[in-house]
């Protein structure tokens, strides 16, 4: 079991320190919050298939198990961080080949992850101790769930530089479009599960690689759940990539980011248009640029996928009132409205990583990744898996290492 560390939460503009602030009395304790959208769908036949072939049908009721017995809030704290670190530890495990492979979904899936993750959010959104809980510190137990079965609070370099190792930051995406086709996977989230802490060898010798996963949901990115991940993580590293998931059956390299928000409906069916909400607004930029070592990535031999310097924007040019496709990038003083990877939330990732390395004067590497869409086999349109869908999942996952190795290396 973890120690246990003092912990604190937001309330409007002050830091309160949870262990002080008041019990709420269990007559006046707010009700359970009804589960999310994304949590709704886990009773689906799909989810649960992805489970039981995974063995990770076992962990929200193990989880919900150990809340239960839970007597004290800060025993509460410790069961959440616990299992949470635990299921991300676990799933970085299968991935790599370690521990005990149960089911017969390939390892290199990430969709147990994802769906496990959920059945514990949903436990513990739901749960009512006698001694009541308020809404506030639900809302962190909430958080430290999510940040911990995330790997966001495990992205950990060693002290030193031993060995001139260079220390690389990737971060990924849960599925998504799941209303489209529930079965879905993200190569993306399943390479940070297969490339978290390992070491890979580069033209300018080892480089460490620390991963973690973000989810699609435009709120999270609107409370800076980026920026409190990644800025005490940039400082450290000497090349950092975002990577999702993009179009059929090619790698971009995304040279642009936007600042805008297009609007498409995220996992819990939420739409935002507009400008992306960062700190300090008035001095946020338009676009923002990935340092990548383009052309050296787009010239390596990395995969059996076709890699794209990708320059193409959509933008208001200045003194226009109408977007225009403009394919080699923003032209001066024009407002953003798709960058190179378009204005969804892959775009947003790669606008705020860009954006903090710029504020905190870095000049390291970094830019965004879109990978292939990872599609089933020919044919298959109710499996939840196949040899093709397999094959070319452990494929990407293979190319967004070279990527990543030329990246370091260049």
């Amino acid at each position: 079991m973890p120690p246990i560390r003092a912990r604190a939460t937001v309330v409007g503009a002050l830091l309160v320190p949870l262990a002080l602030a008041s019990p709420v009395p269990a007559s006046a304790a707010p009700a359970p919050a009804a589960v999310t959208v994304e949590e709704a769908r886990l009773d689906r036949a799909v989810p649960q298939e992805i489970l039981r072939r995974s063995g990770f049908d076992a962990v929200a009721p193990r989880f919900a198990r150990a809340l239960a017995s839970a007597r004290s809030y800060d025993r509460a704290e410790d069961v959440v961080e616990h299992h949470a670190s635990a299921l991300w530890e676990r799933a970085v495990d299968r991935a790599q080949g370690r521990g005990p492979a149960l089911g017969d979904l390939s390892l290199d899936d990430d969709r147990p992850l994802y769906w496990a993750r959920l059945g514990m959010t949903r436990e513990l959104r739901q749960w009512q101790p006698a001694s009541g809980l308020s809404d506030a510190r639900r809302a962190a137990l909430l958080d430290q769930l999510e940040r911990s079965s995330r790997g966001q609070d495990s992205m950990n370099f060693p002290g030193s530089r031993k060995g001139n190792v260079q220390r690389i930051v990737m971060t990924a995406f849960d599925p998504f479009t799941l209303d489209r086709d529930i079965r879905i996977s993200n190569p993306s989230g399943a390479t940070a599960l297969a490339l978290d802490g390992t070491v890979i060898r580069t033209a300018k010798g080892p480089a460490r690689i620390e991963a973690a996963v973000f989810p699609v949901r435009w709120q999270d990115f609107a409370d800076g759940t980026v920026e409190r991940t990644l800025r005490s993580k940039l400082p450290r590293a000497d090349v950092f990539t975002t990577v999702s998931q993009g179009r059929p059956g090619q790698f971009d390299i995304e040279r642009t980011n936007g600042a805008w928000r297009g609007g498409f409906p995220d996992n819990d069916n939420v739409s935002r248009t507009g400008a992306a909400p960062v700190s300090d607004p008035a001095t946020q930029p338009q676009w923002t640029s990935s340092t990548l070592p383009h052309t050296a990535i787009v010239a390596a031999p990395t995969g059996r996928f076709p890699v794209y310097d990708n320059t193409s924007v959509l933008e208001i040019p200045a003194g226009g009132t109408a977007p225009v496709r403009s394919p080699g990038g923003p032209t001066p003083g024009s407002t953003a409205r798709e960058g190179a990877g378009g204005n969804y939330l892959s775009n947003e990732i790669a606008y705020r990583a860009t954006l903090l390395r710029d504020r905190l004067g870095l000049t390291i590497p970094g830019g965004h990744v879109h990978t292939p869409v990872l599609q089933f086999g020919a044919g298959n349109t109710t499996e939840i898996t196949d040899p093709a869908f397999v094959r070319n999942r452990l494929d990407i996952i293979a190319q967004v290492r070279e990527i990543i190795r030329v990246a370091a290396g260049a």
